[in-house]
């Protein structure tokens, strides 16, 4: 496959994600953007101000390695973001940044843990985000941000950001979307059972889907 036909494909992907995101209340109006690294070191971003409802694939904005727009409409504010993330996280092939709802109302709550957002709830989100950081709140498209997210030195594929949204990268564009997806789930269940002193799974149980499963989790998961 022509590295033309690998971009072609992966237009109508982030586009597609997109729609089905928005479609599912995942990310309303014009918020959240996703990006996708190309074969020739540069990647693909959705545009600023561009609802991910309604994405046009020859419009999405082109960067070269270097951050520059090459062709497409104006990228996203959050640039900066996704490439502390990728300069970062040597693996991160995509990108997703939403506002849903429940990632960001965990993100607001006063006992998260910065190294790890949420605690061993569920076997998949372990499997698909491993742990989630939370840095601190930043207005949408500080440089600052960059700094926050480089000083989690690339251990970290799952990332809330304060009083905004989550910021999750992938190996591939479905990879991140997925692992998305399950982070917002396991915020929600976070959320219904608070005050309920559920169960979690136990340090044994963390072992057994890291050895069997090879997963690298950034520090211990184990919780009161």
């Amino acid at each position: 496959m022509t590295a033309m036909s690998n971009e072609t494909l992966l237009r109508e992907d982030i586009c597609r994600f997109g729609r089905s995101l928005f479609e599912r209340g995942l990310t309303p109006g014009s918020s959240g953007n996703i990006s996708a690294k190309l074969d020739d070191g540069g990647w693909l971003v959705t545009p600023t101000n561009a609802s991910l409802g309604f994405l046009d694939p020859a419009r999405l904005s082109r960067l070269d390695r270097t951050g520059q727009l090459v062709s497409g409409d104006a990228p996203t504010k959050e640039v900066p973001l996704h490439t502390a993330l990728y300069d970062t996280r040597g693996s991160a092939r995509a990108i997703v940044h939403l506002h849903s709802t429940h990632s960001v109302a965990l993100s607001m709550l006063p006992e998260i843990d910065p190294r790890a957002a949420l605690p061993p709830m569920t076997a998949y989100y372990l499997m698909k985000c491993g742990a989630t950081a939370l840095v601190p709140y930043y207005r949408p498209g500080d440089p600052a941000v960059a700094d926050a997210i480089k000083g989690l030195a690339g251990k970290y594929s799952s990332v809330l950001l304060a009083n905004h949204g989550p910021v999750v990268a992938g190996d591939t564009l479905e990879a991140a979307v997925f692992a998305t997806e399950e982070l917002e789930e396991t915020a929600k269940l976070y959320l219904l059972l608070r005050g309920m002193n559920p169960r979690y799974l136990s340090p044994e149980q963390v072992k057994d889907l890291t050895d069997v499963f090879g997963l690298t989790l950034p520090q211990s998961h184990d919780h009161e």
